[in-house]
């Protein structure tokens, strides 16, 4: 015969289960985020894991790696920092969130072609807004605040007009179906708003902007609406 669980049995796991909120899936799987988080300095670090840690959305990691944001802390940019971003994306395989207070203009396409999708003003990041530049970035989207989106359009509107008028000037061939979701990536658009503004499936969507990266060697989305932007095409 089989036991009738006890009401403070069924209590408990309903309990777990509303703590675990959108962190289960169907089926029970998990979807929370793995992060790791790095910083220059140890109380910084244990501010965002303090933030972080009670959020069902994500799941605090020891080590980055692939599958794993990484959440990298800094002042300000100096060599080594960028050496660290670059080790996280390029090395270690993994995503990257730039927590940041000041960036100078001509570190700000460095921090992109690192491959850093997703960047927050140290002065704004209250555990909402790292949540959502975490999972932005394990989803392959930008995030970027959006005084640095202008900055990045106009350094890159320079960069294009310097090499304008060099000849033999290296031309993208976007096709324009990847113009048109580049174009509204830079609006600050997701997978699915894209989708809906274009009329595609978000699997279109997504084939496109793989297709893009990957025949072009970029490393995100961020670093392809640059390159767009470098080239004139949008």
């Amino acid at each position: 015969m089989l036991n009738t669980p006890r009401t403070s049995d069924t209590t408990s796991v309903a309990t777990r289960a509303a703590h675990a909120g959108t962190a289960l899936g169907s089926g029970g799987i998990s979807r929370r985020t793995p992060v790791s988080v790095q910083a220059c300095d140890p109380l910084s670090r244990e501010g965002a894991v303090s933030q972080l840690r009670s959020r069902p959305e994500v799941e605090i990691r020891e080590e980055s790696g692939v599958g794993t944001v990484a959440l990298l802390i800094e002042d300000s940019l100096d060599e080594a920092a960028l050496a660290r971003l670059r080790r996280v994306v390029r090395s270690e395989g993994g995503r990257a969130v730039l927590v940041v207070g000041t960036i100078r203009e001509n570190e700000l396409l460095d921090v992109i072609e690192c491959g850093v999708g997703a960047i927050v003003w140290r002065r704004e990041a209250t555990a909402n807004r790292l949540v959502q530049a975490v999972t932005a970035a394990a989803r392959g989207d930008g995030d970027l605040p959006a005084d640095l989106l202008g900055r990045l359009i106009s350094q890159v509107g320079s960069l294009h007009r310097g090499s304008a008028n060099r000849p033999g000037a290296p031309s993208l061939g976007l096709a324009p179906r990847e113009v048109d979701v580049l174009r509204l990536v830079a609006e600050g658009l997701d997978t699915g708003e894209i989708a809906s503004k274009l009329s595609y499936s978000e699997r279109t969507v997504k084939n496109v902007m793989h297709g893009l990266t990957t025949r072009l060697h970029l490393r995100n989305r961020a670093h392809a609406v640059a390159y767009a932007l470098r080239e004139g095409y949008i």
